[in-house]
């Protein structure tokens, strides 16, 4: 079998990048767009609702407000760093990524979600009694306003951004940036109900641990749920790039249900058994991050197929080598194998750096759609500088 022509492989990219949405500029600004007057309503009337509790709050539990909030925000940019470290793909627009994280935080929360639970929850009162309510009326609430709502600000995106997001990766990043912005918010709300534990006597003391715990499970919990159901809802709909696959999407979407059920119930399962409380907190932390890991590779795979033949062409061009193309669209193992594969560790820090400028060349070569722009030859030329070992002309 022939190899394909160096015109077949710069077809091929560009199909890849017509398919993927690689690159392509993201505008929120759309006034004939009925979703973006949906999205600003309910993301407007959360943000209200928000200012108006801290406000109201603020002089009796200023200080671990003010602790909770600063705390919180190291935790998103962390989490915004690890999550532009894990996707060398077919990256989403930042903006888009800031956009599902208010939803999350403020219309998902504030105006959907914590209205939802509230009636709910009467209604088991009512139904089943107050005891029954407080024990089980949690896990059988949240997993469902909760991840509906959180699931429902993919829908908008999808409609505001048409062109961006095609595949269930697409739904996994962007679910996890929705479950970031719930989680953070619903957190402060959280410390602020510690600090008040003390008559606000010791506000930083009694509001530290809820934040520190919320901190180490958060990992687990709603950024997990929403990026394993917002793929779900990609593969459930289908979109251009990803076929539509009706058993897996709704799978998808009935785990984090499940594990949200669960995580809410332990208390009412574990009864007064300390040692039970945390064998089920611990089991339930780690199976939800082994389902999460299996979602990431699952929905992974089609993106590295875009990786692999945006960067064909350069290949047949000889500015990257068959083996860091192969380490570009392959798993971590490849790329820590290409990395490894150096005799000292200068050798190992500048494939680390060559690679990096390969990514940095396809998002270049997304940007552009393929053509060969000032941008596009400065990434080239900056791989084979790295190549070289030459230094920096900056």
């Amino acid at each position: 079998m022939t190899a394909p022509s160096l015109a077949e492989l710069d077809r091929a990219r560009d199909e890849a990048l017509d398919l993927s949405g690689w690159g392509r500029r993201f505008v929120f600004y759309q006034p004939r767009n009925l979703a973006f007057w949906a999205y600003l309503g309910l993301v407007g009337i959360g943000i209200l609702n928000f200012i108006s509790t801290l406000a109201r709050e603020y002089n009796a539990y200023g200080e671990a407000i003010g602790l909770a909030v600063t705390s919180f925000a190291i935790y998103a940019g962390l989490f915004w760093w690890f999550t532009d470290r894990v996707d060398h793909y077919a990256k989403l627009p930042h903006k888009l990524m800031v956009i599902a994280f208010l939803w999350g935080g403020f219309a998902a929360t504030g105006t959907m979600a914590a209205n939802a639970n509230d009636a709910i929850l009467a209604l088991y009162s009512k139904t089943f009694g107050q005891v029954w309510a407080l024990n089980w009326g949690p896990g059988l609430a949240a997993p469902f306003t909760e991840e509906l709502a959180k699931g429902s600000g993919l829908l908008l995106l999808i409609a505001l951004a048409q062109r961006q997001i095609r595949t269930a990766f697409d739904g996994f990043i962007l679910g996890a940036f929705i479950g970031l912005g719930f989680q953070i918010v619903e957190d402060i709300s959280y410390a602020m109900t510690s600090a008040g534990t003390q008559f606000g006597a010791n506000q930083i003391g009694a509001s530290a641990g809820t934040i520190i715990l919320r901190m180490v499970s958060g990992v687990a919990a709603h950024i997990l749920y929403s990026a394993i159901f917002c793929a779900g809802i990609v593969y459930l709909l289908g979109r251009p790039a990803e076929p539509r696959r009706i058993g897996r999407g709704l799978l998808l979407i009935a785990i984090p249900m499940l594990l949200h059920g669960t995580w809410d119930s332990i208390a009412a399962l574990a009864g007064t058994n300390a040692l039970t409380m945390i064998g089920l907190l611990l089991g339930t932390i780690a199976i939800a991050l082994i389902i999460v890991a299996r979602v990431y590779k699952l929905t992974v795979t089609r993106e590295r197929e875009f990786v692999r033949a945006v960067m064909a062409p350069e290949q047949a061009r000889n500015v990257i080598t068959p083996v860091e193309l192969d380490a570009m669209a392959g798993k971590r193992k490849a790329r820590k194998a290409y990395r490894k594969a150096g005799r000292t560790r200068g050798e190992r820090r500048r494939a680390r750096y060559i690679l990096n400028a390969a990514y940095a060349l396809a998002d270049e070569l997304a940007a552009s759609r393929g053509a060969d722009t000032d941008r596009v030859r400065f990434a080239r030329s900056e791989v084979g500088r790295i190549r070289a070992g030459l230094p920096s002309p900056w």
